[in-house]
């Protein structure tokens, strides 16, 4: 062809891959995202799959996507809309028809649009982009299955193995109009099918099909590029939000000179962790997958007894079968960490959708005065930190602590580059050897200014020791039921961990120093709130933003930081929970609160406008 291509340079692009579930979308999103984190771009992910174990194909419930943002700056979350989106069936398409931007390019398998295929995602003509308005979008229509089918004739497929390449072709068309080499992609699927080497082969070849039938076509439609970043050096990988809090709670036992135990039972969407930690052997790693959620934990708090970091994974309702252990640790005061990776409820709810709505159970969900760390992660990346900081407080203070992250975070990805494990604080656990006084050592014994008892390992000789989940006398540590004592151990309990915001960092604020409205949130909504404000920001409204991460205690400035703006609003993915606490904390706090719980992430462009009412009222 005698025409050039069209390269439209741009800061950052979304682009979205669509599907049904047995159509590799995860996948292909998931090496484009790593292709574009090793070509220097910044990514933020997002995989939206349905619950279903495997819904009938080509229909609307089936449809899984994987959406990728990517930009040659900071990029904050998944994006809004696409630019870019490849629909493998008309069922794909009718879905994701309000992802699109106006004028994104459209790529589509046309071997998937048959009259069977329009009947299934329930078109009613045989113009599927017509019926759905779609007139301005530019569409890359390629017989994508009949292609991989003939140019993988020599590997003697059979049909269906064949036909599991076709997402690598659709792969190979986004790396051409992207300008992405393919070398990288290569390597990876070598990798993933290394003991599967004909397979391997097929998918590299219907990969670099793509990509050439791509450059055939090229004056059909613009191609993008996105202009690296120039970033910090250093060892950079793709991580999801499990990935990172695994290898926090590594680097922490590190840190405390622990092993790192983790007793968990299989939960959507928290089993990856167990899964990561338990290839960890290497690293001393102890790994249970216990018969129950009950099991787990109680597992994890055995090994704490026995002088292990330990932890136990889990979601919503995993965190309300685990409540009586949890008391139990607080009551023994042994560390420990639950990580709560919440989901859409309540029961068994949407189980891999996403939502905030675990933060009442988390601060009161057990019997009893029953205080707890409750700490949450604000990004991908941020797992990692706070899954550190969780076994920091949790073995420096003797408690339980949960760390809050969700489906989002977990499953969703950003570039990370690996930390300097010599750049995060020490980690030093309350051992007995700490204890001196004239008083024999009692397991109940604590430090007078931190209210921490004394950590006495089972087998330190001369500390033989019982604990239990009934109440004990403050001075002898025997079992109590004397009223003035029990009153005397809750306050001391409660006191504990009140006195942990002296050992915790201050509440940031990011924005104008004089805005006129605060933006206050916690959690995994942290990119898309940010970029919200920068938003507004850019109209000329001053904004600023108080994100969150350390929830019980509270930082020790947040009353003077809140009380510091005229107007400030709450935004959570619940009915209000954070907004309420933050009420019950602060005198005379009445912030305005923007509520949503669609199992899915905010949407920039309304939070925007939402707050710029609050903003003009």
């Amino acid at each position: 062809m005698t025409e050039q291509t069209k390269v439209t340079t741009l800061e950052k692009v979304v682009v979205r891959f669509s599907g049904d579930s047995g159509d590799g979308m995860q996948l292909t999103g998931t090496i484009f995202s790593n292709l574009s984190a090793i070509f220097g771009n910044e990514i933020s992910t997002f995989p939206d799959y349905p619950a279903e174990v495997r819904a009938p194909q080509g229909t609307l419930s089936g449809v899984s996507g994987f959406q990728v943002h990517l930009g040659s700056r900071k990029i904050f979350t998944p994006g809004d809309k696409a630019d870019v989106l490849v629909a493998m069936n008309p069922a794909a398409l009718k879905v994701n028809v309000k992802h699109l931007k106006p004028n994104a390019i459209v790529l589509i398998d046309t071997d998937s649009f048959k009259k069977t295929d329009l009947e299934k995602a329930q078109f009613t003509t045989d113009d599927s982009f017509q019926e759905l308005g779609l007139t301005q979008v530019q569409v890359v229509a390629a017989p994508i299955s009949t292609m991989v089918k003939d140019g993988l004739v020599d590997f003697g497929l059979d049909n269906k193995s064949a036909l599991r390449c076709k997402n690598m072709f659709a792969l190979g068309l986004v790396c051409w109009l992207f300008e992405r080499p393919l070398e990288e992609a290569m390597h990876m699927l070598q990798t993933k099918f290394a003991k599967k080497p004909v397979i391997a082969q097929a998918n590299i070849k219907a990969l670099t099909d793509g990509y050439n039938y791509g450059h055939n076509i090229h004056a059909s439609v613009s191609t993008y590029r996105i202009e690296s970043k120039k970033a910090e050096p250093g060892t950079y990988m793709d991580v999801n939000g499990n990935k990172a809090t695994s290898y926090g709670l590594i680097a922490a036992a590190e840190k405390a000179g622990l092993r790192l135990f983790l007793g968990s039972y299989p939960i959507t969407p928290a089993t990856d962790i167990l899964h990561e930690l338990s290839k960890r052997k290497d690293l001393g790693v102890i790994t249970v997958q216990a018969e129950d959620e009950i099991a787990g934990v109680c597992t994890a708090i055995g090994a704490s007894f026995a002088g292990c970091l330990a932890a136990t994974s889990t979601s919503g309702p995993g965190l309300a079968l685990k409540s009586e252990a949890i008391g139990l640790a607080v009551i023994a005061e042994v560390p420990l960490v639950v990580i709560d990776v919440q989901r859409g409820g309540p029961s068994t709810g949407m189980p891999t959708k996403s939502e905030q709505t675990d933060l009442m159970q988390a601060l009161y969900g057990r019997n009893g005065e029953c205080p707890a760390v409750v700490v949450a992660a604000s990004t991908p990346t941020d797992c990692f930190d706070m899954a550190f900081w969780a076994g920091k407080l949790a073995v420096e203070h003797m408690t339980p602590v949960i760390l809050l992250t969700d489906a989002f975070i977990a499953n969703g990805s950003s570039a990370w580059r690996l930390p300097e494990l010599d750049k995060y604080p020490s980690i030093t656990p309350n051992y007995v050897s700490n204890y001196h006084s004239d008083k024999p050592w009692k397991p109940y014994r604590r430090d007078k200014d931190t209210f921490v008892r004394y950590w006495a390992i089972p087998g330190t000789e001369g500390f033989t020791h019982r604990l239990g989940g009934l109440e004990k006398d403050y001075d002898t540590s025997a079992i109590s039921t004397d009223p003035l004592n029990h009153q005397k151990m809750v306050q001391t309990r409660q006191a504990k961990i009140d006195k942990i915001a002296d050992f915790i960092p201050d509440l940031e604020v990011v924005g104008d120093e004089d805005a006129d409205l605060l933006i206050v949130g916690w959690g995994g909504t942290y990119g898309h709130l940010y970029e919200a404000m920068e938003d507004m920001q850019e109209t000329g409204k001053k904004v600023a933003l108080a994100h969150f991460r350390f929830i019980n205690p509270l930082p020790k400035n947040t009353e003077e930081v809140l009380k510091r703006y005229k107007k400030v609003v709450v935004a959570e993915q619940n009915n209000g929970q954070f907004a309420n606490y933050l009420r019950s904390k602060i005198d005379d706090f009445n912030p305005y609160k923007f509520n949503r719980i669609k199992g899915q992430p905010f949407i920039v462009a309304r939070l925007v406008e939402e707050f710029t009412k609050i903003w003009e009222a």
